[in-house]
C-alpha cells in the first residue's frame, strides 16, 4: 500500500481515509496525529510567523511598549507555557501582548504565537484568571487545532503536496486564505472544549485556582450587553452553560486544586496600565514593525528560527 513519509514517521493512504468513518472520539485522535504528519513543527511556524507579518503590517497592530508590563504577563503565561513546552518541546513559545484596550481577546497561532489585548488584561480580575486564558490558548497549540482545521479545511490532497514539499508557496497561499478567513480564530467548540480542558489542567498544575477561568466566563456573561469589547472574546470564546459546567465538571472529576488567585501582583499590573498612554490608533498599512513590537520571547523561550 502507498505511505506517505514525513521526518515523524509514515501514516498509510488507507488509514487517513478512517478521517471519514471513525467515531468522534477516534477521529480527533487520527485527526491530531495525521496534522503532525502532515504539518510539520517548522512549517507551523512559517505560517505563525507569517500571520504575525500580516497583523504587524497590514492590520495595524501595535504592541504594548511597556517592558514591566509586558515581563509580568510573559512571566504569568511561562507559568502555564512550561507544562505545554513538555508536551511539545519543539515548538518555539513566544509572547505578544497588542495595545488595544477596546479589544477583550486572546488568541493563538501556529508555532507557538500567543498573543492577548491589553483590554483582557484591563479586565480580568487576578494572575489566576489570566493564567487560565494563557493556558487555554497554549492547550490549542498543544493540540495542533490549527494543523487540524487546515488538514480538515484544505483536504489532504493540499496537505500532502504541503507535506511532500512539492509546492513550496502552498504554505504562504494557505496563510494568506487563513489570514483573510480568520481560520485561526474560528475553532470548533470541540476544539475549545479540549482547549479548556488543557487550560485548566495547566493552571492547576502551576499552582493557580483552576475555577478561576469559569468564573472569568461567568463574569464576561454578565457584561455582555453594557460592554462592546466583551462581545469579541465571547464571539471567538463562546460562553455558553454548558461550557462553564463541563469546565467545573472536568475539574471535579480530575481533582485539580490549586489556591494561588495572585490578586495583589495583578491589582499592581492593572494599577500601572492606567498610568500608561491609551491604547494608538490603528493603522492599517503601516510598514516595517509597529511601534513597542517585543524583541524577544519570553523568559525560557528560544529565540524565534
Amino acid at each position: 500500500m502507498p505511505t506517505l513519509t514525513s521526518f515523524r514517521g509514515k501514516w498509510s493512504i488507507g488509514a487517513l481515509a478512517l478521517l471519514g468513518g471513525c467515531a468522534a472520539s477516534t477521529t480527533r485522535t487520527l485527526e491530531t496525529g495525521v496534522a503532525g504528519v502532515l504539518v510539520s513543527p517548522d512549517q507551523e511556524n512559517q505560517i505563525g510567523l507569517q500571520l504575525k507579518t500580516d497583523l504587524d503590517t497590514k492590520q495595524g497592530v501595535a504592541y504594548l511598549a511597556d517592558p514591566m508590563t509586558v515581563e509580568y504577563v510573559r512571566g504569568v503565561a511561562n507559568n502555564v507555557i512550561q507544562f505545554g513546552r513538555k508536551e511539545r518541546p519543539e515548538v518555539k513559545w513566544q509572547v505578544f501582548v497588542i495595545d488595544d484596550s477596546k479589544t477583550v481577546n486572546a488568541f493563538a497561532t501556529p508555532g507557538g504565537y500567543l498573543y492577548v489585548y491589553r483590554g483582557l488584561l484591563e479586565t480580568a480580575q487576578n494572575e489566576a484568571e489570566l493564567a487560565a486564558v494563557m493556558a487555554h490558548e497554549t492547550g490549542h497549540v498543544v493540540a495542533r487545532h490549527a494543523a487540524r482545521s487546515l488538514v480538515m479545511a484544505y483536504g489532504l490532497d493540499a496537505m500532502t503536496s504541503l507535506a511532500a514539499g512539492k509546492n513550496p508557496g502552498l504554505a504562504a497561499q494557505l496563510t494568506s486564505t487563513i489570514a483573510g478567513k480568520g481560520l485561526m480564530l474560528a475553532h470548533s467548540r470541540a476544539d475549545e472544549t479540549e482547549a479548556d480542558e488543557f487550560g485548566a489542567r495547566y493552571a492547576s498544575s502551576a499552582g493557580y485556582d483552576p475555577h478561576a477561568f469559569p468564573t472569568f466566563f461567568q463574569r464576561l456573561q454578565k457584561a455582555e450587553g453594557s460592554s462592546p469589547a466583551v462581545l469579541t472574546y465571547l464571539s471567538d470564546h463562546p460562553a455558553t452553560g454548558d461550557r462553564i459546567v463541563h469546565i467545573n465538571q472536568f475539574i471535579q472529576s480530575q481533582h485539580l486544586a490549586g489556591t494561588n488567585l495572585g490578586v495583589e501582583p495583578y491589582a499592581r499590573m492593572r494599577a500601572r496600565l492606567r498610568t500608561l498612554p491609551p491604547s494608538p490608533a490603528k493603522g492599517p498599512g503601516r510598514t516595517g514593525p509597529p511601534p513597542g513590537a517585543p524583541p524577544t520571547p519570553p523568559p525560557g523561550a528560544a529565540p524565534p528560527a
